[in-house]
């Protein structure tokens, strides 16, 4: 520290400019004309310049893991047909509805199986076979709760389920 630069005092509301350096002590002046004495250890410089050539590198906050079981999100099921095979013209109405039971049914295992809490069955708004099929699954099924997600309306295209 030189004569004539800013200075501040550390722990305290304190700075001013440094008027002299005797040794270990430094003398400065503060905005309204009062001389104060500290030891350098105590003074830090109050530059602008200071940190201008410093490089600021920002990093990617690190994600935490959340376990399956432990997702806010809802395990999502959809059953439209064409979301399941890969050809769904080659099938006929009693093999898809066979085949979303299938996968209705698999889905609901694995849930269990990996304790998932929240799942999201979406079936559509149709004829209705579909959704009373998904009903009718869901009520022979213990340990689980269900509503339609759209609690407001008459009929909504997706049933939410919850596990115990």
């Amino acid at each position: 520290m030189k004569i004539g630069d800013k200075v501040s005092v550390v722990d305290e509301d304190l700075s001013g400019i440094v008027t002299s350096v005797n040794g270990n002590i430094v003398v400065f002046k503060d905005e309204y004309g009062f001389t104060y004495q500290y030891p350098k250890e105590k003074l830090v410089p109050k530059s602008s310049d200071l940190y201008e050539n410093i490089k600021i590198v920002k990093k990617p906050e690190p994600k935490k893991n959340i376990s399956k079981k432990h997702q806010k999100s809802a395990l999502v099921l959809d059953l439209h047909f064409h979301h399941l095979v890969k050809n769904p013209n080659d099938y006929d109405s009693f093999e898809r509805l066979f085949i979303q039971k299938e996968r209705l049914l698999e889905t609901l295992s694995f849930c269990r199986k990996n304790h998932l809490k929240r799942l999201e069955i979406v079936h559509g708004i149709g004829d209705g076979v579909l959704q009373r099929m998904v009903w009718d699954i869901l009520e022979s099924q213990t340990g689980l709760d269900f509503y339609n997600k759209e609690i407001l309306h008459h009929q909504s295209g997706a049933v939410m389920v919850e596990f115990h």
